[in-house]
């Protein structure tokens, strides 16, 4: 059974000051999206859902689906604000989602195979697809994970902070533990994270997450389950976010499964700044000329 690709793409962009997944950075206009789609297509996922709030579906789906139609089977999940909320809580008071564990979530109806999820806005590259494409195809066990790791000092960002999964890796290539770090930033040659207004140093190697992750469908159960606890202690704080890495943390300390780490030490490239377009597209007209990605994704 093919695996499903979920790409997280409901964020609002406010850094990025717009709808920055669909926004266009290719040669002829491409999104970044449409080169993940291209990835994923050609390493073997057999499914893509895009999970999108619900103001951005129409022109998420006038954007793909005639470029995926008889290519890929696809699918839309709405990420809303009161999506698997209990219900006992009422109506939640909040504009922000509630983040990408939760986003995650919201694509369970649509999944019934092992998937990898990504975000909507970052260039990962074909070995990443391929590589968790033949994890996803081959590995058997219910409660085995996994998540593709980047070296920091490829994944930053030259116009801001950036915010990022900080990993430590176990001997036996298993995930130890992932905290996600919001302000991540390099000063006169030295790489940082600021929380609470204390600045600590990371070194230049250490791998961190992109989001590009695979589960089996166990995690769904797993993640409404942690999910209710947290709405329940966060129902009163608008901005708080229930990322990927809270989902697998307690995956891992519960022994409830493992995260292998997958290791790339290719140049990440993404968007959080207006800034950083031009960047995007000078990477992407580069691959095209490379011979990497045809003239055209979409003939």
């Amino acid at each position: 059974m093919k695996p499903t690709l979920l790409i997280l793409a409901a964020g609002i962009g406010s850094r990025y000051g717009g709808i920055k997944q669909l926004d266009q950075f290719g040669p002829n206009g491409e999104t970044i999206i449409d080169y993940s789609l291209y990835d994923a297509i050609r390493s073997g996922f057999g499914k893509v859902v895009f999970i999108v709030r619900q103001e951005i579906k129409d022109s998420a789906e006038a954007i793909f689906a005639p470029k995926l139609t008889g290519k890929i089977d696809f699918d839309f999940a709405i990420q809303g604000i009161q999506s698997y909320v209990p219900e006992d809580l009422g109506k939640v008071e909040r504009t922000k989602p509630w983040g990408t564990g939760h986003a995650t979530l919201c694509a369970w109806d649509q999944t019934d195979t092992p998937f990898a999820v990504i975000n909507a806005d970052d260039f990962y590259g074909r070995d990443a697809f391929e590589t968790m494409a033949q994890f996803l195809q081959n590995d058997k066990d219910d409660t085995q994970h996994a998540m593709i790791g980047y070296e920091l000092k490829r994944t930053l960002s030259e116009n801001g902070t950036v915010s990022r999964g900080v990993c430590i890796e176990r001997e036996d290539h298993n995930l130890e533990s992932v905290v996600e770090r919001t302000k991540i930033f390099e000063e006169e040659g030295v790489i940082y994270f600021e929380e609470d207004g204390v600045k600590t140093e990371l070194a230049p190697e250490t791998p961190v997450s992109m989001n590009f992750w695979g589960f089996k469908p166990t995690m769904f159960p797993l993640t409404k389950e942690f999910f209710e606890t947290y709405a329940r202690e966060n129902i009163n704080t608008p901005k708080a976010e229930f990322y990927i890495p809270t989902v697998m943390t307690k995956i891992i300390e519960g022994n409830l499964g493992n995260c292998r780490v997958f290791r790339s030490s290719s140049d990440w490239f993404g968007v959080t700044y207006p800034e950083d377009k031009p960047n995007v597209q000078a990477s992407l007209a580069a691959l095209h000329e490379s011979g990497e990605y045809p003239d055209k994704l979409w003939q």
